[in-house]
């Protein structure tokens, strides 16, 4: 049978897991693949417009489109990881299909004697980001598990960590999650387990110290992770003249998040009365959000383009719910420690993320009907990120510390394509910095891309190649220690859309 608890608000944020600064930075990672001929050309839109995903980055591209269009797009990711943890190297490659975007736009000509030339109504569904991804980590360190455990532990009193008379091990972990928190809920746990003991037995007692006895432990960690971040935009637009177009955007996001950690300890010294530790937990995060768009894209004459857009913050409704899962050898610890497994469930308090703003500048050179040239820039201050209520004390921590350890993203993009008759051969470069100020814990990204397009008419297929690389360090706790893996990420993908004008 499934249990569940629901924790207070003023709880919220002692989930070392989720409403934190890693939930900041993946949900403001605004990162959508889009059409295949976008992805070609590295994303570099901002002043083309004439694709449905350039509603991304410039809403009033809808506007340049002469014909009313479809287009729909197929990818395959492909995520390889080298996760570095001590002296071990430990790969891991999957792959997963998607239909990542989808959309159509309504062009329609306005009467010869209105400034208005003509006014273009769009709808477009694009997958910002595709979560699926996986990494382990592999070998020896100082830092132990008991460590995490301790630190929730310490100043924590005995007498709420027992199981009464009576009392099931599993209610007892859902009342103390629901009555004091989860921290002191992974005492709980560290306790029950006997991986951790009290320094005496009254229940007044508030110091702790570990059982597990080391000077290097083996550890096996693994994060997977599965979901998405959609996108569906409401798009208005319209060319004013000759030499303007202005179009704003309605944005509807949907979060669908899952994080699996296992972990698993051994190596203790021989005398150490533990020699095996497991701990799992899993967290699910689902929502909605809310943004819209400005933007506009001036002909300066017949060759060059240039385009300026504001992104408006997003504003994200989500709820997190968690479950865990400890094992032991430990000779003291409860012998019913695993009837704490994933059917008990924490359920959090709805809560909010705003993430920043963004400017983008574009300009982009047109040769004709053989090709072209664009380039985009993105100005986003990640220091502004929030979690809400900003009332929440422990939301106000960390809402400091986003801004003290984020920084301004910026972004560049480049991209050109090259027409031969019906043949339209794409390439694209991106850079983009990380987040944090110190560049160690998440790295700047770059990434390349290629691609084709052929022309049957009034349709066109298009097929792209694009691969990014970026390193992360990815802790494997929360709290207590400081073990961390270096990840190289490397993230390829292939796309295959098709577009049809009526």
């Amino acid at each position: 049978m499934r249990k569940l608890f629901i924790l207070g608000i003023g709880m919220l944020c002692t989930f070392a897991n989720a409403q934190n600064i890693d939930d900041v930075i993946r949900y403001s990672n605004d990162n959508p693949q889009g059409t295949a001929r976008f992805q070609a050309m590295g994303g570099a839109f901002g002043a083309l417009g004439g694709d449905l995903s350039s509603l991304n980055i410039n809403p009033a591209g809808s506007a340049v489109f002469n014909f009313s269009e479809f287009t729909v797009t197929g990818s395959n990711y492909n995520r390889n990881n080298d996760a570095t943890y001590g002296n071990s190297i430990s790969n891991t490659d999957i792959n997963s299909l998607e239909i990542n975007q989808a959309g159509g736009v309504f062009v329609f000509n306005a009467s010869d004697d209105s400034p208005w030339r003509k006014l273009s109504l769009a709808v477009n569904y694009d997958l910002v980001n595709n979560f699926d991804n996986e990494f382990r980590a592999s070998g020896s360190s100082n830092q132990g598990i008991d460590n995490y455990f301790l630190n929730f532990a310490q100043g924590q009193a005995l007498g709420p960590l027992r199981v009464q008379n009576g009392e099931r091990i599993d209610d007892a972990y859902l009342d103390i999650g629901s009555s004091i928190g989860f921290g002191a809920q992974q005492a709980f746990l560290g306790f029950q387990s006997g991986l951790i003991e009290p320094n005496d037995d009254a229940d007044e007692n508030t110091g702790y110290f570990s059982n597990a006895q080391y000077t290097n432990v083996n550890q096996e960690y693994a994060q997977i992770t599965s979901g998405y971040n959609s996108k569906f935009t409401l798009n208005l637009a319209g060319q004013y003249q000759e030499n303007l177009y202005l179009g704003a955007s309605l944005n509807f996001h949907t979060v669908f998040y899952d994080k699996l950690t296992t972990f698993d300890e051994t190596g203790y010294d021989a005398a150490s009365d533990i020699q095996s530790t497991r701990f799992d937990n899993f967290l699910h995060t689902e929502g909605n959000g809310f943004s819209f768009s400005l933007g506009a894209i001036a002909k300066l004459n017949d060759n060059i383009r240039v385009g300026g857009s504001y992104q408006s913050p997003t504003w994200y409704r989500l709820t997190d719910d968690i479950s865990q899962r400890i094992n032991t050898d430990s000779p003291v610890g409860n012998p019913n420690i695993n009837l704490i497994d994933f059917n008990i469930i924490s359920l959090f308090p709805e809560y909010t993320i705003k993430t920043p703003s963004k400017l983008t500048g574009s300009a982009a050179i047109i040769f004709g009907k053989e090709g072209l040239l664009s380039f985009d820039y993105g100005y986003q201050d990640m220091s502004q990120a929030e979690l809400r209520p900003t009332s929440d004390a422990a939301f106000a921590n960390e809402n400091q510390f986003i801004s003290e350890q984020l920084g301004v993203v910026n972004s560049y993009r480049i991209g050109g394509e090259y027409r031969i008759d019906q043949v339209s051969l794409r390439a694209g470069y991106r850079f983009e910095e990380g987040p944090y100020e110190n560049e160690e814990i998440i790295g700047d990204l770059t990434g390349y891309s290629g691609g084709i397009g052929y022309s049957f008419g009034p349709s066109r297929l298009d097929l792209s190649f694009s691969k990014t690389e970026q390193d992360t360090n990815d802790f494997l706790f929360d709290s207590g220690a400081s073990n961390s893996a270096m990840v190289n990420r490397i993230n390829t993908n292939i796309s295959l859309g098709y577009s049809v004008k009526f």
